[in-house]
């Protein structure tokens, strides 16, 4: 199973992204997804979350500005950003809980990260 995320870049503060994160590979069933990010010197931290129903969890920082959502036919999940500001700046990882077969365990999967800068 590979996720692939998209959609980074550099951004000025107030301005909006949407990131991508697609899943392939053997798939049986995707429980939940998420977003995660990681700035220079600092741990990594969630972002937002969906579960397989389609409920939401939000970081505190995210609340108000980031919306996820998932296409469950592309097993992907989306990011939209608005209202970037400079804190911002990280790496953004996308995870998922994946099955890859009725009687193989769930396993974690991590993305390769997606650079986000804002910036003026």
């Amino acid at each position: 199973v590979q996720l692939q995320a998209s959609g980074g870049g550099l951004v000025q503060p107030g301005g909006s992204l949407r990131l991508s994160c697609a899943a392939s590979g053997s798939i049986f069933s995707i429980h939940h997804m998420a977003w995660y990010r990681q700035a220079p010197g600092k741990q990594r931290e969630l972002v937002a979350f969906i579960s397989s129903g389609g409920n939401t969890t939000y970081a505190d920082s995210a609340k108000g500005r980031f919306t996820i959502s998932r296409d469950y036919a592309k097993n992907t999940v989306y990011l939209q950003m608005n209202s970037l500001k400079p804190e911002d700046t990280a790496v953004y990882y996308c995870n998922a809980l994946v099955q890859s077969s009725p009687s193989t365990p769930w396993r974690n999967y991590w993305g390769q990260g997606t650079q986000v800068t804002v910036s003026s």
